[in-house]
């Protein structure tokens, strides 16, 4: 169980995208000129509370705009989500129309979900536009980049735009599907191991149940896991070490004990060895584009002083080093984390590409 101190913050602040990162997202095609920005959403006549199937209030809220912003708001849009989806060919945007605008009042970002339709079939698709924010984009980017998940996403306006991530959201799939019998206890448990080492490792904080989904995926004769997050605001900012780690957060207990249940000590040592594996490929094959992003990270302010002590000097005793100590900003300390965790990895890749080359 938590108590106060081991809970992530409540509201955590915007911090500013500064002119190095700026540089990096547009060099990456992250940064366009976008057609619309969060602002012109906040003008909102009146909203509705969104309840789900059982009447129960989901957070959202749908908004309700003047006629006079609607024919503008309704053609931008369509025309961002053919942006974010087509790289900008509006060809197909004539038979797109805007279903639904949502806006979230709980949480640090306050996004806004927006629902395009296709009037041929009724099939919908989601996308969010949020307040930019450099943590934030801190978080996607390494999810890219080190995870086994690509992130599409936009910068541009002090907006930051993001696709829908497809899942089914942990807390739903705790509720509802991970006590069936045709869910493979083993598989998900090892999922579960690999999530947990993925987070701690480039310290994406608040992976509690609902901030994270589950894909299922049929195989040959069972089913295949992944745990994706979905929500990147805690990238690097809270001060203790057990809130970069989901299985110390009580709403994830059940994927606890599926774990210690159906997981020895040595078959959770390999799959968090295979997981580290993986990551150090993923650094390897795009060093380049990591190192710079976190060269940039590691002179940027994302966190608070307190917070950065109080992890550093927690991390030291994990990792049993006083070269964390040395570290300035969250951004430093993400690449030692790195350096501590993937070193042994890296090192045997880079053996293996010498022994190719010989």
């Amino acid at each position: 169980m938590q108590n106060e101190t081991d809970k992530p913050s409540r509201k955590k602040p915007f911090f500013p995208v500064n002119k190095e990162l700026r540089n990096y997202l547009k060099t990456h095609g992250r940064e366009i000129a976008l057609p619309i920005s969060y602002s012109d959403l906040e003008r909102i006549s009146y909203s509705v509370p969104l309840r789900d199937k059982q009447g129960r209030d989901t957070l959202w809220e749908k908004a309700l705009y003047d006629m006079k912003e609607w024919s503008f708001l309704r053609e931008s849009l369509i025309n961002l989500y053919a942006i974010l989806k087509t790289e900008g060919d509006y060809t197909f945007t004539k038979h797109l129309d805007v279903a639904r605008i949502d806006y979230c009042t709980f949480g640090n970002s306050n996004p806004f979900r927006i629902r395009i339709v296709n009037r041929f079939n009724d099939n919908y698709d989601h996308y969010y536009i949020k307040k930019e924010d450099a943590s934030r984009i801190y978080g996607l980017e390494l999810e890219h980049i080190l995870s086994p998940n690509r992130i599409t996403y936009l910068t541009g306006n002090d907006t930051l735009v993001e696709e829908h991530i497809a899942g089914l959201p942990g807390d739903v799939f705790i509720q509802n599907h991970i006590h069936l019998p045709e869910t493979n206890k083993i598989r998900l448990a090892k999922e579960f191991v690999k999530f947990n080492e993925r987070c701690f490792i480039r310290l994406l904080g608040d992976m509690r149940s609902y901030n994270f989904v589950v894909n299922v995926s049929p195989d040959i004769e069972d089913y295949q896991y992944r745990i994706r997050a979905i929500d990147f605001d805690q990238q690097s900012y809270e001060g203790r070490k057990s809130l970069y780690l989901p299985q110390f957060f009580k709403e994830n207990l059940p994927f606890v004990e599926l774990t210690l249940k159906h997981l020895n000590a040595e078959s959770i040592a390999q799959y968090q060895a295979e997981e580290r594996t993986l990551i150090a490929l993923r650094m390897a094959a795009k060093r380049y584009r990591v190192m710079d992003l976190l060269n940039i990270m590691s002179k940027d302010t994302i966190s608070t002083d307190e917070k950065r002590r109080k992890l550093k000097q927690e991390l030291a005793d994990h990792f049993q080093t006083t070269t964390l100590l040395k570290c300035r900003t969250m951004g430093e300390l993400v690449k030692q984390v790195l350096r501590f965790s993937l070193r042994p990895h890296l090192s045997r890749i880079q053996q293996n590409l010498g022994n190719i080359t010989d």
